[in-house]
C-alpha cells in the first residue's frame, strides 16, 4: 500500500499591521468614545476581532508612552485618549530621537531629508515656537 502525502491546508494569508497602526487604532477608538471607555468598549468598536489580551496590551503601551489616561472603575480601568495620533507619533520620533547618542546628527540626517514644503513648514512651526517664547 503506498501512503499520499496530502498537500497542507490552504490558510488564508493574515495580513499584519505595520508598526503603531494598532495603537492609532486604538487611541482613535478612544477619541471617538463619549466617554471614558473601557478596554471592552475599546474592543467591541475596534470590531477586528481582536483578543481582550490585545487591547489591554495596546492600552497598557499608550499608557506607557502617556499618550492615554486610566483612571480606576470598580476593578478595572476606564480609559481616555491624552493625544491625538499627531501626538502619537511625535511621541514615537521623539523616543527614537532620545535612544540615539548623537542627537545632532540624527536631526541633521532627518532634516536633510525633508521635502521643501516640510522643511518650510518646519521652519515656520519653529519660528512660532520662538516667538511664543517655547
Amino acid at each position: 500500500m503506498g501512503t499520499e502525502q496530502q498537500a497542507p491546508a490552504e490558510h488564508p494569508r493574515v495580513r499584519r499591521r505595520g508598526q503603531g497602526q494598532l495603537e492609532a487604532q486604538v487611541l482613535a477608538a478612544l477619541q471617538a468614545a463619549p466617554a471614558p471607555a473601557t478596554a471592552v468598549w475599546v474592543q467591541q468598536h475596534l470590531g477586528d476581532g481582536l483578543a481582550y489580551t490585545t487591547v489591554m496590551t495596546i492600552l497598557s503601551r499608550l499608557h506607557a508612552k502617556k499618550a492615554v489616561s486610566r483612571s480606576r472603575s470598580g476593578r478595572s480601568y476606564v480609559w481616555r485618549a491624552a493625544s491625538d495620533t499627531a501626538g502619537l507619533a511625535a511621541l514615537r520620533m521623539r523616543r527614537v530621537l532620545d535612544n540615539e547618542a548623537d542627537r545632532d546628527a540624527v536631526l541633521a540626517s532627518f532634516v536633510s531629508t525633508l521635502l521643501p514644503d516640510d522643511e518650510n513648514l518646519l521652519r515656520a512651526l519653529l519660528d512660532s515656537a520662538v516667538d511664543d517664547g517655547s
